[in-house]
């Protein structure tokens, strides 16, 4: 779709040039979402593809994310690091609604930002506990949980001139075992469900349920849990929601059932379910 109300495209190359954002001026990435429908009251883009950040950069301590890195980019990451989470991020990509040329450009930090309740990127770094970076307009710098960063159904935490800078995954998430479970109720349609389980090196299992509730939510426990536990536990998840993609009992009884479906699955000796 055209934005026949843009009068200016600043192409950022340096912090400074963002101070053009605000209300009237959007950041501009992939623009997978900016362009898809009408934006009357925008006079501007900044384009943030300019700073030309590195997509992804392994560090010491986990993986940095840039937001201008595509899905495609983030699907076809090279398994060379033993990473044990690695599926999920293909994984995740999948769940979004949209073609390969899509994922081409759409951007994790467009997805994230746009806060929708089954953007597949908020599932993922969420159920890895990673941290976004959140360049603010005053010039400070925030960090904030991925789960938290979302608010509700189209809602977060930036405010106008904020821009959502990474994405921060600790190692211990990426060493960590993963289980993924996707429902949507067409084939192509969009995600009524997704969750994801984490059963970390100690022990530690968190449940990330996104996609059938209007904000992440996720359950902590120090071990695993019996199943009945876990299946009550998702089921008093209070934020549930009705859309055209789902009803809210239906999303919190599948929910509760591919929650336990993970947990038997993250049960089972490490290499049980690829032997299988």
């Amino acid at each position: 779709m055209d934005l026949n109300t843009i009068a200016t495209i600043v192409p950022a190359r340096h912090r400074d040039d963002l101070i053009a954002l605000g209300t009237t001026v959007a950041p501009l990435a992939g623009g997978s979402w900016l362009f898809s429908e009408t934006q009357d009251h925008l006079t501007g883009l900044v384009d943030l593809m300019t700073f030309e950040w590195p997509s992804l950069t392994v560090t010491p301590d986990g993986l940095e994310v840039a937001s201008t890195c595509t899905l495609a980019e983030l699907a076809a990451m090279p398994d060379d690091r033993g990473w044990v989470a690695h599926p999920l991020f293909f994984q995740c990509c999948t769940a979004l609604l949209g073609s390969f040329k899509v994922w081409n450009v759409a951007t994790v930090g467009g997805n994230i930002s746009a806060s929708l309740p089954a953007g597949p990127m908020t599932s993922l770094f969420s159920a890895l506990d990673a941290e976004a970076l959140v360049w603010r307009a005053d010039g400070s710098d925030e960090r904030i949980p991925v789960a938290a960063f979302v608010t509700g159904n189209g809602t977060n935490r930036l405010r106008a001139g904020d821009v959502l800078r990474s994405l921060h995954v600790p190692r211990s998430s990426l060493e960590a075992r993963t289980g993924y479970r996707k429902i949507a109720l067409s084939p192509l349609g969009r995600s009524g469900a997704v969750i994801v389980g984490r059963l970390d090196a100690d022990g530690a299992f968190t449940l990330t349920v996104s996609g059938a509730t209007v904000h992440p939510e996720q359950l902590h426990y120090a071990s695993l849990p019996d199943a009945a536990s876990l299946g009550a536990d998702v089921e008093r998840i209070e934020t549930w929601f009705t859309d055209p993609h789902g009803a809210a009992d239906w999303r919190r009884a599948v929910s509760s059932l591919l929650a336990r479906e993970i947990l038997v699955e993250l049960a089972a000796p490490a290499g049980a379910e690829a032997a299988r």
